[in-house]
């Protein structure tokens, strides 16, 4: 390997991964990954049972690939690791109920740069199965996969994500490179390699929120990592500068880059310790919770009561409404991007999870009238408050000619208002529930993640997650 070559950046990210022990990991850090690990594993069950879920299990048949030595979460299929992760993620996924990176630069959109666990945690949790990891060994490898996605999503133009790339497609499948590499052991050279493999199958596209191929994004990184690094131990080639070269990911997909986001940072500080990484307490676009934390914390106040509504107007910074593209859904996937059904849900029932997010409530026609009652758009305070918070401002006119006003920039969740352990154990629960997964093994997996540093095999867990 030349100097050159050594003085890369995507040799400082492979060297990263391959020279990154568990020991270098603060136990703040890893106490956050927990809590992230729990949340993926609890939603790749309820996932299970979506419709998407259905159809990834046919195709596997299909394929004649259900004997193998990874686990499909939810399911009594095993197979091999790469359609494992690609399962598993479609899985954590499927709901829009997983955990999203914060942002740091102003011109970075906040809670739209990427979700880092699932690229990250199929792929640790696949390869360490097929590998009979540790448990500590599984963790490390998440930990680094998530690193290297947020740090690789904060550091590319924000023209990115904004002219349609979805992130956690794209710098998800260096994630997933990254966790399936540290568990084969990948050398210096070979990590690179993986590195750039996954650059080129680097893919995803915006335009497909409110559909299954949202989650197929998720699903399709995680295995593209780790294709992509197991066609690196096997010796296949790669460009060694992938993520900086001019042609690139960095420019090709996003037109340059930030370097001092990526470049002799990564773990200086943990994505996880600052700015952090936020847990839904709904499964919706995390751009829709600060303004639901902030909708209910009024209607309780106020005892607001769905005949009492005349209107709601909702305003963000014109990012927001970018992403959330569906004024009047017609279907659960639309609702999960609908400002205006995440409103009228709380507004009518008080709660919105995901009992609420199916399609026969939002065509309710109670549901339906609600939604025609909130105007969703571009707040100019909102707008000037910047990018790198989720402002959200209500105005709820009531009937009475009460006028009510509530404003947020973070959402329950989010390391402003951050969900405990045993807050998200519950969360866990519920999805088990909504998939009606058996509580005692679901009990067993929640003490399981909170201490699986000191377990001897992954396989002890996976074991559990199979029915």
């Amino acid at each position: 390997m030349s100097e050159a070559q050594k003085s890369s950046l995507t040799h400082y990210v492979a060297s990263f991964v391959c020279d990154t022990k568990l020991g270098d990991i603060p136990h703040d850090v890893m106490e956050l990954g927990k809590k992230s690990m729990l949340d993926g594993i609890g939603l790749a069950i309820s996932g299970s049972v979506a419709k998407s879920g259905e159809l990834v299990r046919k195709h596997l048949k299909s394929l004649g690939v259900t004997d193998g030595p990874a686990t499909v979460f939810g399911s009594n299929i095993k197979t091999a690791p790469r359609f494992a992760a690609f399962a598993n993620g479609v899985g954590i996924h499927a709901d829009d109920y997983d955990d999203t990176q914060l942002a740091v630069a102003k011109d970075r959109v906040y809670g739209l740069l990427t979700h880092p666990t699932a690229p990250a945690l199929p792929s640790a949790i696949a390869k360490g199965e097929a590998l009979n990891a540790s448990g500590a060994n599984v963790m490390l490898a998440y930990q680094l996969g998530v690193e290297v996605e947020c740090k690789i999503s904060e550091a590319i133009n924000p023209r990115h994500y904004q002219t349609g790339f979805h992130s956690t497609a794209t710098c998800g499948t260096f994630a997933s490179a990254s966790a399936a590499g540290k568990l084969m052991g990948l050398n210096h050279e070979a990590m690179l390699r993986a590195l750039s493999i996954a650059g080129s199958q680097s893919a995803g596209l915006r335009e497909n929120f409110g559909t299954m191929t949202k989650p197929f994004h998720a699903g399709r990184s995680s295995e593209s990592g780790v294709v992509a690094a197991e066609f690196a131990e096997i010796g296949w080639t790669a460009a060694p500068n992938i993520l900086e070269a001019q042609r690139g990911f960095f420019s090709a997909a996003g037109g340059g880059y930030d370097a001092s986001a990526i470049d002799g940072v990564l773990g200086k500080p943990w994505t996880f310790a600052s700015p952090g990484v936020s847990i839904k307490p709904h499964p919706s676009g995390s751009l829709t919770h600060p303004g639901m934390t902030e909708m209910l914390r009024l209607i309780k106040e106020h005892d607001i009561k769905p005949e009492q509504i005349v209107n709601v107007k909702v305003g963000t910074n014109h990012n927001m409404p970018n992403a959330l593209i569906h004024h009047r859904p017609t279907n659960e996937l639309q609702a999960k991007f609908s400002m205006e059904f995440c409103m009228a849900i709380l507004l009518l029932e008080r709660c919105a999870g995901l009992s609420e997010f199916t399609d026969e409530v939002v065509m309710r026609p109670d549901v339906q009238a609600m939604i025609g009652k909130v105007d969703f758009g571009v707040d100019p305070e909102a707008e000037a408050a910047g990018f790198h918070k989720m402002t959200t401002i209500i105005t709820i006119k009531l009937t009475d000619g009460r006028v009510i006003r509530g404003h947020a920039d973070f959402g329950r969740g989010s390391p402003a208002m951050p969900m405990s352990y045993e807050e998200v154990a519950e969360k866990f629960r519920e999805n088990c529930e909504f998939a009606k997964f058996d509580a005692k093994k679901g009990a067993q997996v929640v003490e399981m993640v909170r201490g699986i540093e000191r377990l001897g095999s992954i396989r002890e867990l996976t074991a559990l997650l199979s029915v």
